[in-house]
C-alpha cells in the first residue's frame, strides 16, 4: 500500500501497537464514537487554565499524561511538536511506531483520534476498520479450520475464487486445528472426531503430494458431498476414495501418508503454527502473520490478501462476491 493511501483512511490495525494498554481504549472509542478529547484530569473533569503553554510545556504534559494514565507497559517518547490550528500536534513514539495526539493549547484537553478535515466527508464505518496486513511480495496466507466444522467449510467455499484469482501471486494454504498426542491416527485429537482427524490428515498429505487447483478441486468435492455424511464412518470412507479419484489422486499413497508418520509429522507443523498465532477456532485466517477479522465473503478475503503485497498485482483489481456467508460463527 502506497504511503498516500495509508494517510487517507484511518487504520485500526496500525493504531494497535497500543492494545497492550488502556490508551486503544481510548482510541477506538474516539474513532467509532467521534468523542473528540478526553479532560487532562483523572477525576474527569477539564482542568481549568487561562494560560497558554508553549510548544514544549504542552508536549509534556501530553507524554507525562500518557505515560503516567495510559499505558501499562514501556514509555511513550517525543517525537516532534507543532502548532495545529488552536492546538499542538504532538507526535509521539511507541514501540518503534509513530503516533500523532492533540492537545489544547491551554493543556486542558488531550486528543487522541484523527481530527477530521471539515472539508472532507467522513468516511464510512467499514471504511476506517479496512484491515491492512504487513506487505510482502509473496503474501503468506493460511486459513486454520477444522475440515468438519460447518463455519470453516464455509470460509473455505468463500477462498476458492480467491485462490482461483490470486493462487499463483500468493501462498494460500489450508491448515488445520488438531492435537497431535502419540504415534497413531488415533492420538490425535479433534473436535469433530477421530473422521475429522482423518480427514486433515488425508487433506494435508494431497497438498504436499498433489498441485493446488487439485487440492482445491478435492476439497470443494468433499465439502458439498462428503462432509454432510462425515457422521457415517463407513460412507465417508467411499466419499473421500470416490472425491480422490475423480481428480487422479492416488488414494492408497494418500492413505499410506495420512496414516503413518508422515502424515502426523505434517499435521504437528499445522499444530505449532496454530500456537505461535494462538489460533483456537476454525475458521482463523493469518495473512503475513496478521489475524484477519472482519466480514466474510470472496471480495473481503482478495482485499485483505492484496492488502499484503508490496505491488499489488492487476488481479486485485477484479471483484469477486461479496455475498457472507450465511453465519460468523467458529467452531
Amino acid at each position: 500500500m502506497t504511503e498516500e493511501g495509508k494517510k487517507l483512511t484511518i487504520r485500526i490495525p496500525k493504531i494497535s501497537v497500543w492494545t497492550v494498554s488502556t490508551f486503544v481504549l481510548i482510541v477506538v472509542l474516539a474513532v467509532f464514537l467521534y468523542s473528540p478529547s478526553i479532560p487532562l484530569s483523572l477525576t474527569g473533569r477539564a482542568v481549568t487554565t487561562t494560560k497558554t503553554l508553549s510548544s514544549g510545556e504542552a508536549a509534556k504534559k501530553a507524554i507525562d499524561y500518557i505515560n503516567n494514565n495510559l499505558i501499562q507497559t514501556g514509555q511513550v517518547t517525543l517525537v516532534s511538536v507543532e502548532e495545529f490550528d488552536n492546538m499542538y500536534k504532538v507526535v509521539t513514539s511507541y514501540q518503534g511506531k509513530q503516533i500523532p495526539v492533540y492537545i489544547t493549547k491551554g493543556g486542558s484537553y488531550l486528543f487522541v483520534s484523527q481530527p477530521f478535515d471539515t472539508s472532507k466527508p467522513i468516511p464510512k464505518q467499514e471504511e476506517q476498520q479496512q484491515f491492512d496486513a504487513p506487505d510482502k511480495e509473496r503474501p503468506e496466507v493460511n486459513l486454520f479450520v477444522m475440515s468438519f466444522c460447518p463455519f470453516g467449510v464455509q470460509a473455505e467455499n468463500l477462498m476458492k475464487p480467491v485462490v482461483d484469482l490470486l493462487g499463483k501471486k500468493a501462498d494460500i494454504r489450508v491448515r488445520f486445528i488438531a492435537n497431535v498426542q502419540g504415534n497413531t491416527v488415533d492420538s490425535v485429537r479433534s473436535l469433530h472426531g477421530l473422521s475429522e482427524a482423518k480427514e486433515d490428515l488425508r487433506q494435508i498429505c494431497i497438498m504436499k503430494y498433489y498441485d493446488q487447483k487439485t487440492f482445491w478441486d478435492y476439497l470443494m468435492e468433499t465439502n458439498r458431498n462428503c462432509y454432510p455424511i462425515y457422521r457415517d464412518a463407513d460412507k465417508l470412507d467411499a466419499c473421500w476414495k470416490q472425491a480422490a479419484q475423480k481428480f487422479g489422486i492416488d488414494t492408497s499413497k494418500i492413505e499410506t501418508c495420512a496414516y503413518g508418520s508422515e502424515g502426523l509429522n505434517l499435521l504437528k507443523i499445522d499444530e505449532e503454527l496454530a500456537d505461535q498465532y494462538s489460533v483456537t477456532g476454525s475458521p482463523t485466517l493469518i495473512i503475513n502473520g496478521q489475524r484477519y477479522s472482519g466480514t466474510r465473503s470472496s471480495e473481503s478475503f482478495k482485499q485483505a490478501i492484496c492488502s499484503g503485497f508490496i505491488t499489488q498485482p492487476s488481479e486485485c483489481t477484479q471483484t469477486l462476491s461479496s455475498s457472507s456467508s450465511t453465519t460468523a460463527g467458529r467452531c
